[in-house]
């Protein structure tokens, strides 16, 4: 099995979306023939080689977000963890830290979770912790991206998807793709747009 986790704050389409492209990405299997995969979480997870996918867990910091509900009609098992629940980050981020390895994590995606992570949960899953950002970075870190770059006036951003550091949005570069801005763009115009190559991207 190949686990992911994914942590999310708000709406979830990204966690939806990565869901739902095990759901309806065609795979090989070891005889190369093709197979559909069925929701991650919900019966055999898809296969690829000899690779067996599932998202093993979401986990959140905000009760009653959107994505909580996204999960659970999916399958997809989940933790709440709220941060006022907790004297500090560091005492947060250690319960995020097990949560994440009793789960037996191979990957942990950072899709939409609003918060900074500490270096003690960097270090616990580098390599195998990465983020989805809206903008190409190095440019418009932070979490106004989207707004930033308009302000700014630039003619083409994008997403990123990358390694995470202890640093905000740095680390490794897995993938970028451009997204131009168009006249008249609004902040939500523009990060419907962002949000649709996310989705593909991630």
């Amino acid at each position: 099995f190949f686990k992911i986790v994914v942590l999310a704050s708000g709406n979830g389409s990204n966690f939806q979306a990565i869901v739902d492209q095990l759901q309806r990405r065609i795979l090989a299997d070891t005889d190369g023939a093709p197979v559909l995969a069925p929701v991650a979480g919900t019966g055999t997870p898809p296969v690829m080689g000899a690779l067996v996918f599932d998202v093993a867990l979401m986990i959140t910091d905000v009760p009653g977000a959107p994505v909580i509900q996204r999960a659970w009609s999916r399958g997809v098992p989940t933790a709440v963890l709220p941060y006022d629940a907790y004297e500090s980050i560091e005492a947060h981020d250690a319960h995020l830290i097990d949560a994440v390895q009793e789960s037996h994590a191979d990957l942990v995606v950072m899709a939409g979770y609003m918060r900074l992570v500490t270096p003690a949960f960097v270090r616990a899953f580098a390599g195998r912790l990465i983020n989805v950002h809206p903008a190409l970075l190095p440019s418009f870190k932070g979490t106004k991206a989207i707004a930033d770059a308009l302000e700014y006036g630039v003619k083409v951003t994008g997403v990123t998807v990358h390694y995470v550091e202890e640093e905000m949005d740095s680390g490794p570069i897995i993938a970028q793709e451009a997204v131009r801005v168009l006249q008249g763009d609004t902040v939500d115009s523009l990060a419907e747009r962002i949000h649709a190559v996310e989705h593909e991207l991630l």
